[in-house]
C-alpha cells in the first residue's frame, strides 16, 4: 500500500496534484447543533445577547472554508468559486443543522474546506448562544456529498 501523504523516507509531505485535470468539484458537509427549545426560540426572536447568530456564523462558515489550508498541515491552498452556508432549524428536535456548499475547479477535492466551514459555523453558534444554554453539544459533522476528480461521485446521509 502506498501512502499518499509520506515521501520515500517515511516523512509527511503534500500530496502532488499537478499532474492531476482541472475538474469541476463540489463537497457539502453537515453538521448537527444541539440546543434546547427555549434557546433556539430565543435565536430566531433575536433574543441572543451577542446578535444575530445565524448571520454571523454564515459568515464565520465562509471565512473559514477560504482558510482550511492554514489550518490544517496538508491541505492545498485551493481558489474557491463559490461558498455558501445554510441553516436548517428543527423546532421539535431543539436542533439547527448546519450545511456548507463549496465548489472549485481545481485539481483536488474541497471536502475540507466544507467540513472546516461546516464546523466553525457550528461554533459560532455555540459561541453565541453559550450564555443561554451551557450544555450545547455539536455532533455528526460529515461529507454528505462530493463530486468532481477521478474518484466520482459520493453521496452520504
Amino acid at each position: 500500500m502506498e501512502f499518499t501523504h509520506l515521501n520515500p523516507e517515511g516523512k509527511a509531505r503534500m500530496v502532488d496534484v499537478t499532474s492531476k485535470d482541472e475538474t469541476i468539484r463540489e463537497a457539502r458537509a453537515r453538521a448537527k447543533v444541539i440546543l434546547s427549545r427555549t434557546t433556539l426560540d430565543l435565536l430566531k426572536e433575536g433574543g441572543i445577547k451577542k446578535g444575530d447568530v445565524l448571520t454571523v456564523a454564515q459568515i464565520a462558515g465562509i471565512q473559514a472554508a477560504k482558510k482550511a489550508w492554514e489550518l490544517i498541515p496538508l491541505c492545498h491552498s485551493i481558489p474557491l468559486g463559490f461558498v455558501e452556508v445554510n441553516f436548517f432549524p428543527n423546532e421539535e428536535e431543539g436542533s439547527i443543522e448546519v450545511e456548507s456548499v463549496v465548489r472549485t475547479k481545481g485539481q483536488t477535492g474541497v471536502e475540507m474546506e466544507a467540513l472546516v466551514s461546516c464546523a466553525i459555523a457550528a461554533l459560532t453558534i455555540y459561541d453565541m448562544c453559550k450564555s443561554a444554554q451551557r450544555g450545547i453539544r455539536i455532533s455528526d459533522l460529515r461529507v454528505v456529498f462530493k463530486t468532481g476528480g477521478k474518484s466520482g461521485t459520493f453521496k452520504g446521509d
